[in-house]
């Protein structure tokens, strides 16, 4: 696959890149940083520079205080996660990718000081948070962004890390379903497949794959979800049918994108319980109501169509707060109209 066939248009110019490139070239030693829940683009992303950087001769760790989801763990690199520094050179740059501020790396990465720090992320309202930043909001995916990297590194597209760059695609694309899916990015993913990504099995693994606890899960949540007049579809989940049905979050993967498929649904909305008894709340939009910006009223943050927050319980209290955030968004939207 040729640089000029790979690279983001326009992307891949300008100030913003060089430094980053830079900074890959010259230095030895780099962690790849997850954020917490990690989905297919943070770890697809993670694993294809961390790919291109040990063909460089990098020495590369892969930090995660998550294991790795079921339905991830065909990814080239997703056995050598760890959860402790180690092994990591004192001289080490850390990645943080997909993120919009350091935060949402969670704690154990809270110490890593700014100027250690590549930020390669493409959420609205990144904080800019390292000493060298790769920040395109416009882009479908952060995996888009590590694909201008290798490709400016002038490194070969190899089949393995196709297969995590077309995961990352798919994954925020909602398997190119979403608006962010533009004939630019399925340009890039026609380009990866073409460079041998699997893509067969990261759908099969995505979107055609569910453990029987979660298949259970989806049922009752299907069962019980409210729609309201005003067009909000939600529905919870308690750590008691978590522990009927022997599941636990990681098989409430997109149960929310099927509260949005329902009709008339403007934005969907699944209230998860924590072990501690907060809720974690994940938002879809249908495209007309922007739920990062309920989101960040609630402490989260996300994206226009796919976003998320930590709501403190019990679940009427989490249940008022998320419908008064999103009819304020709603109310906002149609005032600016």
């Amino acid at each position: 696959m040729s640089a000029r066939t790979a690279s983001s248009n326009g992307a891949a110019t300008g100030t913003a890149l060089e430094p980053v490139l830079s900074a890959l070239r010259e230095h030895q030693h780099f962690v790849m940083c997850a954020h917490e829940k990690p989905d297919g683009d943070v770890l697809g992303s993670g694993f294809a520079l961390g790919l291109a950087l040990r063909a460089l001769g990098k020495t590369v760790h892969y930090f995660l205080d998550d294991e790795v989801p079921r339905n991830l763990r065909f990814l080239p690199d997703a056995e050598l996660t760890q959860r402790s520094f180690d092994s990591v050179d004192a001289r080490a740059l850390y990645i943080f990718l997909d993120m919009s501020d350091q935060s949402r790396a969670g704690e154990p990465l809270a110490w890593v000081p700014r100027e250690r720090v590549i930020d390669i992320d493409h959420h609205l309202g990144n904080q800019r948070f390292g000493a060298w930043n790769y920040v395109i909001e416009s882009a479908a995916a952060t995996g888009v962004l590590v694909l201008d990297l290798i490709t400016a590194l002038g490194l070969p597209i190899t089949s393995s890390i196709a297969t995590c760059l077309l995961t990352a695609i798919i994954s925020d694309t909602g398997c190119f379903m979403y608006s962010n899916a533009d004939p630019h990015t399925l340009r890039l993913a026609a380009a990866l497949v073409n460079a041998g990504a699997d893509k067969d099995r990261i759908v099969e693994q995505l979107y055609q794959t569910r453990s029987f606890s979660g298949q259970k899960i989806l049922g009752r949540v299907l069962d019980d979800f409210v729609l309201t007049g005003d067009g909000i579809c939600y529905s919870s989940v308690s750590q008691a049918l978590l522990e009927e049905f022997g599941a636990t979050h990681e098989d409430l993967e997109d149960v929310v994108g099927a509260l949005r498929a329902v009709d008339h649904c403007e934005v969907a909305a699944l209230l998860k319980e924590s072990p501690d008894r907060s809720y974690r709340l994940s938002l879809r939009s249908r495209g007309r109501v922007n739920v990062m910006e309920v989101a960040k009223s609630l402490g989260g943050g996300g994206h226009f169509r796919a976003a998320g927050a930590t709501l403190e319980g019990p679940l009427p209290a989490a249940l008022e707060r998320m419908l008064d955030a999103v009819r304020a968004e709603m109310a906002a939207e149609r005032r600016s109209k």
